[in-house]
């Protein structure tokens, strides 16, 4: 049965590595897939997945006015596709992750969405809060704060490296602009000083 995947994290926890390599597996099987991600996202040109450690593979892009379910329906006509993966799927609009859970429906074709679950001031995405509601299984991709703690935030930094909590939800760029930290240290570095216990 297909089923829509969720495998999330914060920035640099190499969610496109892994979609990379679980596409690449179904292709060494004579398998092909159908590979998405988000015009917004173009570092790595426009119709491009790529990871940070020198990997890639071409994809189609979305915006928020293409219909998800038609574009799948679409390249299923041309050939067969034995999986969908979606990269920035925090990018999906709702509706979107909703033909996303039709294609996986009614077209019978497993989906494998990678993406961010909260921006940097701690707000789930739209598409992301979509998709922890309506996907069948979710996985959590990990990476590490600075103390060796698990990374479940991300900061915004200015070009000096200071924190920026205040700001649209989505602005594109990689190491340069956005930090993983743990829950504590997020809290420090944006200013959310500890509370003082009662005595």
């Amino acid at each position: 049965m297909a089923k829509l995947y969720f495998n999330y994290s914060t920035m640099n926890a190499g969610k496109s590595t892994v979609l990379l390599q679980a596409s690449h597996n179904y292709q060494e099987r004579g398998m092909d897939t159908y590979l998405l991600t988000a015009a917004l996202d173009g570092r790595a040109g426009t119709g491009r997945i790529a990871s940070r450690i020198g990997i890639g593979a071409e994809a189609d892009v979305f915006t928020a006015n293409d219909n998800i379910f038609d574009m799948i329906q679409n390249r299923l006509s041309q050939s067969s596709v034995a999986c969908v993966f979606v990269d920035e799927a925090q990018f999906l609009t709702p509706d979107q992750v909703w033909q996303l859970a039709r294609a996986v429906d009614d077209l019978k074709i497993p989906a494998l969405c990678y993406g961010l679950r909260v921006d940097f001031q701690g707000n789930l995405f739209p598409g992301s809060a979509t998709l922890l509601a309506l996907a069948d299984e979710m996985r959590e991709v990990r990476t590490i704060c600075k103390c060796g703690r698990k990374a479940t935030m991300v900061i915004r930094q200015d070009d000096s490296g200071n924190p920026i909590t205040q700001g649209k939800q989505v602005q594109i760029g990689g190491n340069e602009t956005y930090v993983s930290l743990c829950r504590k240290h997020w809290r420090e570095a944006v200013g959310d000083t500890p509370q003082e216990t009662a005595k």
